[in-house]
């Protein structure tokens, strides 16, 4: 129990001294930074410059004469951002002897190139029912739908469209077959054919045979 109370009595005695030592290590590593932002070129006042400590959620602004005040701690990192300006980042000297620390930063601006526009006065009415009568409008899919049922279409697209794989293989079965059956014997001539013939008319006033 003695024991126990010589501790509390020990600990009691130096603690005080422990916390002045880390509050002055504290104390003396706290500096109030301060000064104004102004422009590189005209040295002119920047207001609402943001000044933020990199890697900590504090920071301040400038007020409309440009001027700031904000604590830190030495070796930190205060960056100075402003739209239109470049950003510039300052470090706090850790050997700063006294508790103060003031600069005057220059912004230089940041120059941003745009693509060029052009200009063009509003047309006139006459030219506006012109150029709205004559714009072409692409096809919405109901209306290709539409056009590639038309009956001259198909017939169009039956003539160019090379044949699949299914029309192919019983073409040549046709073939095969034909000449299987005629095998031994002359062929008929269908140029005495009726039926040939009218399937021959009605191709003709369809347009079959015309240049595509």
């Amino acid at each position: 129990m003695h024991k126990i109370l010589r501790y509390f009595v020990i600990l009691a005695f130096f603690l005080p001294f422990k916390l002045s030592a880390q509050f002055e290590r504290v104390q003396d590593s706290v500096v109030q930074l301060y000064g104004v932002v102004m422009t590189a070129d005209s040295l002119r006042a920047l207001p609402s410059v943001s000044v933020i400590i990199k890697g900590t959620n504090r920071g301040t602004m400038t007020n409309d004469d440009g001027v700031f005040s904000i604590v830190v701690l030495k070796n930190d990192e205060v960056e100075f951002t402003s739209v239109g300006f470049k950003s510039k980042v300052i470090k706090i000297p850790s050997k700063l002897e006294s508790n103060q620390y003031s600069v005057v930063q220059l912004l230089v601006t940041d120059t941003a190139y745009l693509p060029a526009t052009i200009l063009k006065p509003r047309p006139t009415r006459a030219q506006f029912e012109r150029d709205f009568v004559n714009t072409r409008i692409p096809d919405d899919k109901y209306e290709i739908a539409r056009q590639n049922n038309d009956a001259a279409k198909r017939r169009i697209l039956m003539a160019s469209l090379p044949a699949d794989g299914r029309e192919a293989t019983n073409y040549q079965l046709r073939q095969g077959a034909s000449k299987m059956y005629y095998n031994g014997q002359t062929p008929p001539m269908n140029i005495l054919n009726p039926f040939a013939w009218s399937e021959f008319i009605q191709a003709w006033k369809r347009g079959d045979f015309k240049s595509k």
